[in-house]
């Protein structure tokens, strides 16, 4: 059973936009999630999770994104931009609509060779890796790794990391699980250390072909490979439902936050989240050249992505798990606990690298009072009088006393002084 297509969406998007406000005259309909479908004996369509309806080419955005003025970057990148001690950078997988390496930030980014194309026919005039006709996963190799560039504020999280590019969607959906499923297993075989896949299905796990998604994301798990997944965009409802292959064990779901670190209203709820992070108003790299802004949970997970790219590089030797166990225990949360709205919290990139000292292999919560916070002790219950309150009662007679004694003159003078005109002739 094939998932909906952008026309499905059109109602919930036009809520979405009103409540986001987008800055770019070119964020439009969003393509999101679906509702759920039953398991299927086939494959079934995957959803991208933005709205992709950004003009390119396109001019630079020169300020500094405010997804980026959230993160100290110094603090971050003070040990690694996405290299390893050994200078070889970090490979991160895409597997979505193509990466464009005309944009000028992408153009030593990309490994195009490592790359592959799953949905071209050997007819197609344009076909490759690096084709991409959506603008899609061009925004989302951006915000992962963009090179600096002295005509924008904008730069990608790591941005030192490698992108290999696995077209595999396009703005139809006409990517299923099965080819999904497949560029999970070549991204592993191409060395890929994170895999960012913004898209999503709801059809539950079922027989045969998504059967294969699960495997191919055990496969990628199995081989010490971090999996990050958008929650996928249909939460206008704030209803549960999972989304996969976010939901899969081993994944690191990750749904979208708004600028008061609050879930964006768009954003997929379930218990299968593990941090959010930011997904509205999002600059990242088009096709051609320049930026523009965007929303969707189809841009938290590169964001997230990003942060697991530097922590490979920073160490190389922690496990995939426990690369995740440190972004969710770092993430900024307001309590001891996990939510099904935005999981752990929201991702904390600069603590993710700097509260480091050792590996952990999940997340640990503080028992008692939060940490650093004394807990508050009971003031002493006195009994009887206390030398202070003593001393007041006192001063508080013999003021009261004088004032007394005060009037009794006053009195006693005024009377005399009637006393007197009287006895005058």
């Amino acid at each position: 059973m094939r998932l909906t297509r952008r026309a499905v969406l059109a109602a919930t998007t036009a809520l979405t936009a009103a409540l986001l406000a987008p800055a770019a005259a070119g964020s439009a309909a969003a393509t999101g999630s679906t509702t759920a479908a039953p398991a299927s004996s086939g494959p079934t369509a995957t959803a991208l999770n933005g709205s992709g309806e950004c003009d390119y080419p396109a001019k630079p955005i020169k300020g500094t994104p405010w997804a980026l003025q959230r993160v100290l970057l110094d603090q971050l990148w003070q040990d690694t931009k996405g290299r390893d001690a050994e200078g070889r950078p970090v490979r991160v997988a895409v597997i979505d609509t193509g990466v464009d390496v005309k944009n000028p930030q992408l153009a030593g980014a990309v490994d195009v060779k490592s790359g592959t194309d799953l949905l071209s026919g050997p007819k197609d005039p344009a076909r490759g890796p690096a084709v991409d006709l959506v603008g899609h996963g061009t925004k989302v190799a951006g915000i992962i790794a963009a090179r600096p560039s002295p005509a924008s504020g904008f730069v990608g999280i790591a941005p030192e990391s490698v992108i290999i590019p696995i077209r595999q969607n396009d703005e139809k959906g006409t990517g299923t699980s099965r080819t999904l499923a497949v560029g999970i297993k070549q991204a592993v075989d191409a060395g890929a250390r994170v895999i960012n896949i913004s898209q999503e299905t709801t059809t539950p796990p079922g027989p045969d072909a998504d059967r294969e998604l699960e495997l191919a994301v055990g496969y990628a798990l199995a081989r010490d490979v971090v999996v990050v997944a958008s929650a996928g965009n249909d939460g206008a409802d704030g209803l549960p439902k999972p989304t996969y292959p976010a939901a899969y064990q081993g994944v690191l779901a990750v749904g979208a936050s708004d600028r008061n670190n609050e879930r964006a209203p768009f954003s997929q709820s379930g218990d299968f989240i593990g941090v959010a992070a930011p997904g509205v108003d999002m600059v990242s790299t088009v096709p051609g050249g320049g930026q523009c802004v965007d929303y969707g949970t189809s841009f938290a997970a590169p964001y997230v992505a990003g942060v697991a790219a530097l922590i490979r590089a920073k160490h190389p030797d922690w496990k995939q798990h426990q690369v995740v166990a440190q972004i969710e225990q770092t993430a900024e949360r307001v309590a001891n606990g996990r939510d099904r709205h935005v999981g752990w919290g929201v991702v904390d990139p600069a603590r993710a690298l700097t509260e480091d000292d050792h590996p952990i292999d999940r997340v640990t919560t503080p028992q008692g009072p939060a940490h650093g916070i004394a807990a508050p002790q009971p003031a002493a219950l006195p009994f009887g009088e206390s030398e202070r309150e003593r001393q007041v009662r006192l001063a508080t007679y013999a003021l009261g006393g004088t004032a007394a004694l005060v009037a009794v003159i006053t009195g006693s003078a005024v009377v005399v002084r009637d006393r007197n005109r009287r006895r005058l002739p």
